[in-house]
């Protein structure tokens, strides 16, 4: 059986886009990405010349039925209108994160997918990498027993990141919204789904000094959370704690804590933020960490991985990984955990989902074989 390669096209070419497209269009034969759309008629330009590709209007996205997959890399406050609108003309849409910044345009996106009988993936696929991989599989291979509790935590600074991307200050590019996710995405990965939810959440200094060259000086407004605690009570039992906090500093290379505790032993994750990285574990007994050798793909940069798993999921008619249903229940955990922060009180958690198969094994990138490292995803 001959598998066709499913036609792609990207709304949005912002900074990410060049992540998403340097992969899309170099790593993967399952993607052949015709075309890119951005409101600013410079920026697409720029891109479709950069990667060989069309720009294109979203009319013309809309109305070419070969495009199958459209990509969505525009801000978060663009996100519903985006996505509806594309599921509506009966497109698949993969979404950078999160889902939409309100949730109940989430559950209505879902629910058009759900009837249209559509694909809808979202970011972040961080989690497909070798490093979480490794992380799943050293959990479910009973490595290091029972796991009781787990605990993340990432800094960053936002004086440097709200100018440098201003949707951060905005709804939904908060510290949780844009940077936790990528923590929440990976534990719901590898422990499941969350029933309950408290936290506090916090803006502080809404006001901020603005240091641009352009407006310096001027008032610069924050109107989203910089500072997120939370604790989440897993289905299985595992209890986890969670601090997201912008008003520390930028540490380059970023060192954000992901630490799973087991009845047999502990294990430290890499940036939940990267694809690859060390996975260290101490057993029962020692003191000491050693580092998992790992034999999954996809160790380097690849934004827009599940955007070919998704693409393969549809040629083969099985679940996509980076699902609608954990993008929406993560979105759901961390709106909990600031409904927790207004009304005081415990949140239940009324989504929930599967947890989709991991990659499978031995597809590592390093070997003379070129795009070794799909065969993992084509499974």
């Amino acid at each position: 059986m001959k598998i066709q390669p499913v036609k792609t096209a990207i709304v949005g070419c912002g900074a990410i886009s060049d992540a998403y497209l340097t992969t899309m269009t170099n790593k993967f034969k399952i993607l052949d990405v015709v075309g890119c759309c951005d409101r600013n008629a410079e920026k697409a330009q720029a891109t479709a010349q950069k990667y060989g590709i069309k720009v294109l209007s979203m009319e013309e996205i809309l109305a070419d039925a070969s495009i199958e997959i459209v990509v969505n890399l525009t801000t978060p406050t663009a996100h519903y209108p985006v996505i509806k609108q594309l599921l509506e003309a009966g497109k698949h849409v993969y979404t950078e994160k999160v889902l939409s910044v309100e949730l109940e345009h989430a559950a209505e996106l879902v629910k058009i997918a759900d009837q249209k009988k559509l694909y809808l993936g979202a970011a972040p696929d961080t989690f497909l990498g070798s490093a979480i991989q490794t992380a799943r599989y050293v959990v479910e291979s009973g490595m290091i027993g029972d796991i009781t509790s787990c605990y993340c935590a990432f800094t960053r600074d936002g004086d440097i990141l709200n100018r440098a991307f201003p949707f951060t200050a905005k709804p939904g590019g908060g510290i949780g919204f844009d940077v936790g996710i990528y923590s929440i995405t990976a534990l719901l990965s590898i422990l499941g789904p969350v029933k309950e939810v408290s936290g506090i959440v916090q803006t502080r200094k809404p006001q901020r000094p603005n240091y641009s060259l352009e407006n310096f000086g001027e008032p610069f407004q924050v109107e989203c959370e910089n500072l997120m605690s939370g604790i989440l009570q897993f289905a299985g039992g595992t209890i986890g704690n969670i601090l997201f906090d912008s008003n520390s500093i930028f540490i380059l290379p970023e060192k954000p804590s992901l630490v799973l505790f087991g009845t047999l032993g502990i294990m430290t994750m890499a940036d939940p933020n990267q694809f690859g990285g060390e996975v260290k574990v101490i057993l029962k007994g020692n003191n000491e960490p050693f580092v998992m050798q790992q034999s999954h793909a996809f160790t380097d940069e690849c934004r827009g991985l599940g955007v070919a798993d998704m693409a393969w999921a549809m040629r083969t008619g099985r679940k996509n990984r980076a699902s609608k249903e954990m993008a929406y229940h993560a979105l759901e955990v961390l709106h909990g955990i600031v409904k927790s922060s207004e009304t005081r009180s415990n949140q239940v958690i009324q989504s929930t989902f599967e947890k989709t198969p991991p990659i499978p094994r031995g597809y590592s990138g390093q070997t003379f074989f070129e795009f070794v490292e799909e065969i993992g995803i084509a499974q």
